[in-house]
């Protein structure tokens, strides 16, 4: 399980949940000179939430991508590790990327409200 609780010593940031299901894989796509990964969750609201609690700027998300993601380079990556985030391979992201995709898509055709920065 990619689950990780207060128990096992990983650092929560105040008013976190006990319980993250973030990821951030191994890619490493080397691109203007910095070594680039993904963080990805299994809901995109989780994905901002933790985003934002490690200070990613909402620029690092990759809007109108197939797999939803932010884009984070080795120092972010290691930040989001510390914080919880579980290391995974770059294809079970994109297995993560396609389940919180669907998700997304089947909250939008229940409510025309929905928005990812709201």
């Amino acid at each position: 399980m990619y689950f990780r609780y207060r128990e096992s010593g990983v650092r929560f940031l105040p008013g976190e949940r006990e319980l993250q299901v973030i990821y951030v894989d191994d890619a490493e796509v080397i691109k203007h000179g910095y070594a680039w990964f993904h963080l990805v969750a299994d809901s995109i609201q989780e994905l901002h939430e933790f985003a934002a609690r490690i200070g990613l700027p909402a620029s690092a998300f990759h809007r109108g991508a197939r797999h939803p993601h932010y884009d984070v380079t080795a120092n972010q990556r290691l930040r989001a590790l510390q914080y919880g985030a579980t290391a995974i391979s770059a294809r079970y992201a994109v297995q993560v990327c396609l389940k919180s995709a669907s998700s997304a898509r089947a909250i939008e055709a229940d409510s025309p409200q929905f928005c990812l920065f709201a």
